[in-house]
């Protein structure tokens, strides 16, 4: 059994309207989001083999904020990532080395929510109130952590059971 673990960015600032998108950094609320999800992620025993991560500032402050990884991890910052569609991101997927027993992408949306929505299909949508909630919204540094039986290459629809699904505002340290 795989683990696949799909985390969006934290919260980015948008002060400087010269800044191009690219570049924005975390504000001051995303990076206690992205340190507050780094401390579940540890409490949880979360540790990815291989962390693919979009070469925007904004994910690559999140992963930042998550380090140290246990176990060091490959890590792989990829401008493919950067806005990519969740078709994308799943021929992404398919390109991990099959040894990987876990995989942290972390990216942006609406292609990071996309893919977990695909990854979830319907039949389990209609099933998990987790993955209802998830549809519902995937806000800035939401984790979403599936389980994948099947080889890398041949992830497709429906091909994950989500195992839980964590934004900000579940952790204690997020409660305003």
């Amino acid at each position: 059994m795989r683990q696949l673990l799909l985390l969006r960015h934290a919260k980015s600032a948008w002060d400087d309207p010269a800044l191009a998108d690219h570049a924005r950094p975390l504000n001051g609320r995303g990076r206690r989001a992205a340190a507050a999800m780094a401390n579940a992620m540890r409490g949880l025993g979360l540790s990815p083999d291989v962390v693919l991560v979009s070469s925007a500032r904004r994910t690559l402050q999140t992963l930042e904020a998550l380090s140290p990884l246990p176990d060091s991890p490959i890590i792989e910052p990829m401008d493919e990532l950067y806005l990519a569609s969740w078709q994308n991101l799943l021929g992404l997927l398919h390109r991990v080395p099959e040894t990987a027993r876990s995989v942290l992408l972390i990216g942006h949306n609406p292609g990071l929510h996309d893919l977990a929505l695909a990854l979830t299909g319907a039949e389990s949508m209609a099933r998990n109130p987790e993955a209802r909630r998830m549809a519902g919204a995937f806000p800035t540094a939401a984790l979403a952590e599936f389980s994948v039986s099947s080889p890398w290459a041949g992830l497709g629809e429906g091909g994950g059971r989500l195992v839980r699904f964590m934004i900000p505002a579940d952790l204690p340290e997020m409660a305003e």
